[in-house]
């Protein structure tokens, strides 16, 4: 998993709650489709036209946010089905940090084992990050600092958010759980030879 750091980019204000994971990337995309191709079909229903050139209204085709890696949003965003690859297939699109005053659980727990990092605000903070980048979308920049906790907007203005501190420490080491449990290797192999020598039997069926 890519570590995440510091992000500072011209973040897409995607102003809209409910953005549901089949928005995100349609299910039958995930369909006989691999992790690294799922950028393309992000969004896809409002992303192209007919003719599958660009939809100049979806704000994240616009100019100075395409290819933009961070994305503002309204509430409960990644909401509905459990979808992996949604998350995949914002981070397929560029996109490496989600900026909502809440998210779908699922999603939420997702992005953190793909190093898509999701940050809660106030809807009011994230409006004035949108109105900032608005004001002039070429040379606004944000900056989303997770070792310092804090987002700092197109103005300057520093604002703190939370995040679990195991969580935090893992994407900051580009560690999904996976790679948390196997930093333990050599304690768990000591303790299935202890218990293996302890309870025999137990491990008889185990190849």
């Amino acid at each position: 998993m890519q570590a995440f750091r510091t992000v500072e980019g011209t973040a897409i204000p995607l102003m809209e709650a409910n953005v549901d994971t089949d928005v995100i990337i349609p299910i039958q995309r995930l369909v006989g489709s691999g992790r690294e191709g799922l950028g393309e079909y992000a969004f896809e229903r409002r992303r192209y036209l007919p003719d599958r050139s660009d939809n100049p209204d979806f704000v994240p085709n616009q100019g100075p946010y395409k290819g933009s890696n961070i994305m503002l949003a309204a509430e409960n965003f990644g909401c509905g089905s459990s979808r992996e690859g949604a998350v995949w297939a914002l981070m397929g699109m560029g996109v490496r940090c989600v900026i909502a005053p809440s998210f779908g659980d699922i999603f939420f727990s997702n992005c953190f084992q793909n190093g898509l990092l999701p940050v809660r605000l106030p809807i009011e903070a994230i409006r004035r990050i949108a109105e900032q980048t608005e004001e002039s979308p070429g040379n606004a920049r944000t900056t989303v600092d997770l070792e310092r906790k804090v987002v700092i907007t197109p103005r300057g203005e520093t604002i703190p958010f939370t995040v679990d501190d195991r969580k935090r420490e893992a994407m900051l080491d580009g560690l999904d759980d996976i790679s948390l449990t196997m930093k333990h290797a050599e304690a768990i192999a000591a303790w299935r030879d202890k218990d293996k020598a302890a309870r025999s039997w137990a491990w008889e069926s185990v190849a």
